[in-house]
């Protein structure tokens, strides 16, 4: 939901839509990574002056939160979906397929603001890396809880290291994530997740999925 603010004196624009605003720098951000997006860089992007940023947002390290936090709130809304999928193979497979189609997909930079946003931090920023290591704990803990229930109902093999697996999964997506930033194609990320689903399928009673999850898009 977007969120207007009007202000008043010199400098400061009259009406301020923040969502607006966040998205403009979510692209700047996702492009030059935290240290290397500037004010100028976010100004120009956002059609503010400093001034108003600092108004409006606080600091250049409260303005990336937020625009992280829509970010995952657009995005990546996709991955919550995921997790209503009827079985851990289809869970599992629904986010890495899904992922790959967001990290390849057009109209944005490729790979994801999380990674791409403090994948070089100095020291006096070692904040923003804990930030964004806090923001990806967020969805590996409800897959490892989803997982969990899958292992109780019988869906995993018995006492499957559902922590480790859910671990496994987000650590390839991150994975992914880097190799479409370095100009990796659709088609080449995904025949890595058909690569990783075999391993995914030990885990099942069945050892081997009944179907797959989703259509694959190779492109």
């Amino acid at each position: 939901m977007s969120s207007t603010a009007s202000y008043r004196g010199r400098g400061r624009p009259r009406a301020f839509v923040e969502d607006e605003a966040l998205d403009r720098a979510i692209r700047v951000f996702w492009e030059h990574g935290y240290e290397g997006a500037s004010l100028s860089d976010l100004t120009k992007a956002m059609g503010i002056n400093k001034p108003s940023l600092y108004i409006v947002f606080g600091s250049k390290e409260e303005l990336f939160k937020r625009a992280v936090t829509r970010y995952g709130d657009t995005y990546v809304a996709y991955a919550a979906g995921t997790l209503e999928e009827p079985t851990a193979y289809a869970v599992i497979e629904s986010y890495l397929r899904a992922a790959v189609d967001a990290l390849t997909g057009s109209g944005h930079p490729p790979g994801c603001l999380s990674i791409q946003g403090g994948l070089s931090c100095a020291p006096s920023n070692s904040g923003i890396s804990e930030f964004l290591a806090g923001y990806r704990a967020v969805f590996e803990g409800e897959l490892a809880q989803r997982l969990a229930r899958a292992e109780k109902e019988g869906d995993l093999v018995a006492d499957t290291d559902t922590a480790a697996l859910a671990r496994f999964v987000v650590t390839l997506g991150q994975g992914l994530a880097v190799h479409a930033a370095a100009g990796a194609g659709r088609e080449d990320l995904q025949a890595a997740v058909d690569v990783a689903l075999r391993g995914v399928a030990a885990y099942l009673p069945s050892g081997n999925p009944v179907t797959p999850a989703v259509q694959t898009t190779r492109a």
